[in-house]
Protein backbone atom coordinates (compact mmCIF):
# COMPACT_ATOMS: atom_id res chain seq x y z
CA UNK A 1 0.00 0.00 0.00
CA UNK A 2 1.63 3.69 -0.58
CA UNK A 3 2.60 5.41 2.15
CA UNK A 4 0.98 7.87 4.28
CA UNK A 5 2.01 11.59 3.91
CA UNK A 6 5.16 12.09 5.44
CA UNK A 7 6.62 15.83 5.55
CA UNK A 8 9.92 14.17 4.95
CA UNK A 9 9.19 12.71 1.46
CA UNK A 10 10.20 14.96 -1.20
CA UNK A 11 7.49 16.07 -3.92
CA UNK A 12 6.48 13.01 -5.99
CA UNK A 13 8.15 10.31 -4.23
CA UNK A 14 7.04 6.99 -6.21
CA UNK A 15 4.30 5.29 -3.80
CA UNK A 16 3.30 1.57 -4.50
CA UNK A 17 1.33 -0.75 -4.86
CA UNK A 18 -1.96 0.83 -4.53
CA UNK A 19 -4.88 1.61 -1.92
CA UNK A 20 -6.42 -1.76 -1.36
CA UNK A 21 -9.69 -1.94 0.32
CA UNK A 22 -10.27 -3.01 3.69
CA UNK A 23 -11.79 -6.75 4.14
CA UNK A 24 -15.08 -6.79 5.37
CA UNK A 25 -15.17 -7.21 9.25
CA UNK A 26 -17.85 -9.95 10.30
CA UNK A 27 -17.18 -9.95 14.16
CA UNK A 28 -14.74 -8.46 16.67
CA UNK A 29 -11.02 -9.67 16.73
CA UNK A 30 -9.58 -11.08 19.94
CA UNK A 31 -5.80 -9.92 19.89
CA UNK A 32 -2.82 -10.98 21.69
CA UNK A 33 0.09 -8.53 21.29
CA UNK A 34 3.83 -9.52 21.98
CA UNK A 35 6.65 -6.85 22.62
CA UNK A 36 9.95 -6.30 23.62
CA UNK A 37 10.87 -2.25 23.30
CA UNK A 38 8.87 1.24 23.21
CA UNK A 39 5.48 -0.94 22.15
CA UNK A 40 4.81 2.10 19.31
CA UNK A 41 3.22 -0.36 17.25
CA UNK A 42 1.42 -1.64 20.34
CA UNK A 43 -0.15 1.31 21.11
CA UNK A 44 -0.96 2.15 16.97
CA UNK A 45 -2.86 -1.19 17.05
CA UNK A 46 -5.02 -0.33 20.35
CA UNK A 47 -5.89 2.90 18.54
CA UNK A 48 -6.81 1.05 15.61
CA UNK A 49 -9.54 -0.57 17.45
CA UNK A 50 -10.66 1.92 20.08
CA UNK A 51 -10.77 4.54 17.52
CA UNK A 52 -10.94 2.67 13.90
CA UNK A 53 -11.18 1.23 11.38
CA UNK A 54 -10.09 -2.16 12.66
CA UNK A 55 -12.92 -4.02 14.57
CA UNK A 56 -11.01 -5.48 17.65
CA UNK A 57 -9.66 -5.45 20.96
CA UNK A 58 -6.15 -5.95 22.45
CA UNK A 59 -6.62 -8.51 25.30
CA UNK A 60 -3.34 -8.87 26.61
CA UNK A 61 0.25 -7.85 25.91
CA UNK A 62 3.52 -10.25 26.77
CA UNK A 63 6.62 -8.72 27.14
CA UNK A 64 9.98 -9.71 27.40
CA UNK A 65 11.77 -7.25 28.72
CA UNK A 66 10.96 -5.70 32.62
CA UNK A 67 9.93 -2.14 32.30
CA UNK A 68 9.97 -1.57 28.85
CA UNK A 69 7.90 0.91 27.35
CA UNK A 70 5.48 -1.24 25.94
CA UNK A 71 4.86 -2.34 29.38
CA UNK A 72 4.45 1.26 30.56
CA UNK A 73 1.86 1.72 27.51
CA UNK A 74 -0.18 -1.03 28.62
CA UNK A 75 -0.74 0.60 32.06
CA UNK A 76 -1.42 4.19 30.68
CA UNK A 77 -4.13 2.28 28.31
CA UNK A 78 -5.47 -0.18 30.71
CA UNK A 79 -4.58 -3.33 28.61
CA UNK A 80 -3.45 -6.62 30.56
CA UNK A 81 0.66 -6.58 30.58
CA UNK A 82 2.04 -10.67 31.35
CA UNK A 83 6.40 -10.14 31.87
CA UNK A 84 7.90 -13.29 30.35
CA UNK A 85 11.21 -13.17 30.49
CA UNK A 86 13.25 -15.20 28.11
CA UNK A 87 15.74 -15.15 30.52
CA UNK A 88 14.20 -17.56 32.67
CA UNK A 89 13.79 -20.24 30.02
CA UNK A 90 16.53 -22.44 28.64
CA UNK A 91 15.00 -22.91 25.66
CA UNK A 92 12.96 -21.32 22.59
CA UNK A 93 10.51 -24.34 22.96
CA UNK A 94 10.16 -23.37 26.92
CA UNK A 95 9.61 -19.46 26.40
CA UNK A 96 7.28 -20.42 23.25
CA UNK A 97 5.48 -22.39 25.62
CA UNK A 98 5.15 -19.73 28.39
CA UNK A 99 3.78 -17.28 25.41
CA UNK A 100 0.80 -20.13 24.68
CA UNK A 101 0.20 -20.28 28.41
CA UNK A 102 -0.50 -16.26 28.81
CA UNK A 103 -2.59 -16.26 25.53
CA UNK A 104 -4.70 -19.46 26.21
CA UNK A 105 -6.77 -17.92 29.05
CA UNK A 106 -7.96 -15.13 26.42
CA UNK A 107 -8.98 -17.35 23.44
CA UNK A 108 -7.61 -14.94 21.09
CA UNK A 109 -7.91 -15.38 17.16
CA UNK A 110 -4.79 -13.51 16.32
CA UNK A 111 -1.39 -12.70 18.01
CA UNK A 112 0.95 -10.25 16.87
CA UNK A 113 4.62 -9.59 16.98
CA UNK A 114 4.38 -5.73 17.08
CA UNK A 115 8.23 -5.60 18.06
CA UNK A 116 9.38 -8.62 19.41
CA UNK A 117 12.98 -9.23 19.31
CA UNK A 118 13.44 -13.20 19.78
CA UNK A 119 13.23 -15.80 17.00
CA UNK A 120 10.35 -17.89 17.99
CA UNK A 121 9.91 -21.83 17.53
CA UNK A 122 7.89 -24.39 15.48
CA UNK A 123 5.88 -24.85 18.99
CA UNK A 124 4.26 -21.23 18.89
CA UNK A 125 3.71 -21.12 14.72
CA UNK A 126 1.78 -24.46 15.36
CA UNK A 127 -0.41 -23.38 18.09
CA UNK A 128 -1.53 -20.09 16.37
CA UNK A 129 -1.27 -21.64 12.37
CA UNK A 130 -1.70 -18.61 10.01
CA UNK A 131 -2.42 -16.86 12.96
CA UNK A 132 0.65 -15.41 13.73
CA UNK A 133 1.74 -11.59 12.86
CA UNK A 134 4.97 -10.18 12.35
CA UNK A 135 5.79 -6.45 11.40
CA UNK A 136 9.07 -6.15 9.61
CA UNK A 137 11.33 -2.51 9.02
CA UNK A 138 11.80 -3.74 5.19
CA UNK A 139 10.50 -4.71 1.83
CA UNK A 140 10.43 -8.34 2.42
CA UNK A 141 11.74 -10.42 0.96
CA UNK A 142 14.74 -7.93 0.81
CA UNK A 143 16.81 -7.09 4.25
CA UNK A 144 15.57 -10.08 6.59
CA UNK A 145 16.51 -10.39 10.43
CA UNK A 146 17.83 -7.82 12.51
CA UNK A 147 18.94 -4.19 11.33
CA UNK A 148 17.12 -4.48 8.37
CA UNK A 149 17.16 -0.19 7.84
CA UNK A 150 21.03 -0.93 8.42
CA UNK A 151 21.24 -3.45 5.67
CA UNK A 152 19.24 -1.43 3.46
CA UNK A 153 21.72 1.79 3.84
CA UNK A 154 24.33 0.07 3.25
CA UNK A 155 22.86 -1.93 0.11
CA UNK A 156 22.43 2.12 -1.15
CA UNK A 157 18.77 1.49 -1.75
CA UNK A 158 16.83 4.11 -2.78
CA UNK A 159 13.20 2.91 -1.93
CA UNK A 160 12.53 0.77 1.72
CA UNK A 161 9.39 0.49 3.65
CA UNK A 162 7.78 -2.20 5.74
CA UNK A 163 6.30 -5.45 5.54
CA UNK A 164 3.10 -7.37 7.52
CA UNK A 165 3.45 -11.27 7.19
CA UNK A 166 2.25 -14.04 8.51
CA UNK A 167 5.11 -15.90 10.64
CA UNK A 168 6.65 -19.59 9.35
CA UNK A 169 9.23 -21.65 10.12
CA UNK A 170 11.40 -19.32 7.80
CA UNK A 171 12.96 -15.79 8.93
CA UNK A 172 10.82 -13.45 7.79
CA UNK A 173 9.76 -15.62 4.98
CA UNK A 174 5.81 -15.65 5.85
CA UNK A 175 3.07 -15.17 2.93
CA UNK A 176 2.71 -11.32 3.05
CA UNK A 177 0.19 -9.37 4.11
CA UNK A 178 1.14 -5.64 3.19
CA UNK A 179 3.52 -3.54 2.29
CA UNK A 180 4.13 0.38 2.34
CA UNK A 181 7.03 2.37 0.97
CA UNK A 182 9.30 4.68 2.36
CA UNK A 183 11.99 6.59 -0.53
CA UNK A 184 15.48 6.51 1.06
CA UNK A 185 16.46 10.31 1.20
CA UNK A 186 20.21 11.77 1.03
CA UNK A 187 21.62 12.09 4.20
CA UNK A 188 19.59 9.33 5.79
CA UNK A 189 20.67 7.30 8.52
CA UNK A 190 19.87 4.31 10.64
CA UNK A 191 16.98 6.71 13.12
CA UNK A 192 16.17 8.70 10.27
CA UNK A 193 15.20 6.27 7.78
CA UNK A 194 13.91 3.94 10.61
CA UNK A 195 11.53 6.77 12.15
CA UNK A 196 9.58 7.70 9.17
CA UNK A 197 9.35 3.71 8.36
CA UNK A 198 7.60 3.43 12.40
CA UNK A 199 5.09 6.26 10.91
CA UNK A 200 4.00 3.66 8.21
CA UNK A 201 4.08 0.36 10.21
CA UNK A 202 1.42 2.15 12.98
CA UNK A 203 -0.83 2.44 9.50
CA UNK A 204 -0.13 -1.20 8.00
CA UNK A 205 -0.41 -2.99 11.10
CA UNK A 206 -4.01 -2.88 11.82
CA UNK A 207 -4.64 -3.45 7.73
CA UNK A 208 -2.72 -6.70 8.10
CA UNK A 209 -4.63 -7.65 11.29
CA UNK A 210 -7.94 -7.46 9.11
CA UNK A 211 -6.64 -9.17 6.17
CA UNK A 212 -5.09 -12.09 7.99
CA UNK A 213 -8.38 -12.49 9.77
CA UNK A 214 -10.43 -12.17 6.15
CA UNK A 215 -8.12 -14.66 5.10
CA UNK A 216 -8.73 -17.24 7.61
CA UNK A 217 -12.72 -16.80 7.72
CA UNK A 218 -12.75 -17.66 3.89
CA UNK A 219 -10.36 -20.49 4.50
CA UNK A 220 -13.08 -21.95 7.36
CA UNK A 221 -15.68 -21.23 4.68
CA UNK A 222 -14.26 -22.88 1.93
CA UNK A 223 -13.07 -26.00 4.42
CA UNK A 224 -16.86 -26.40 5.44
CA UNK A 225 -18.42 -26.24 2.35
CA UNK A 226 -18.88 -29.64 0.69
CA UNK A 227 -19.69 -29.19 -2.42
CA UNK A 228 -16.78 -30.00 -4.88
CA UNK A 229 -14.95 -27.45 -6.95
CA UNK A 230 -16.32 -26.71 -10.53
CA UNK A 231 -14.77 -28.32 -13.15
CA UNK A 232 -15.01 -27.50 -16.50
CA UNK A 233 -18.70 -27.96 -18.17
CA UNK A 234 -19.78 -31.06 -20.22
CA UNK A 235 -20.67 -32.54 -22.69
Amino acid sequence: MPASPDPSDPPGCVQWPLPQPWPPQTSELRLGVMASGEGSNFEALVAACREGPLRGRVLQLVVNNPGCGAQGRAERLGIPCELVDHRQHRSREQLDGALIEAFAPCGVDLVVMAGWMRIVSPRLISAFPSRLINIHPSLLPSFPGLDAVGQALAAGVTLSGCTAHLVNTDLDGGPILAQATVPVLPGDDRNSLAARIHRQEHRLLPLAVALAAARLRDRTAAAADPSPPAGPPSG
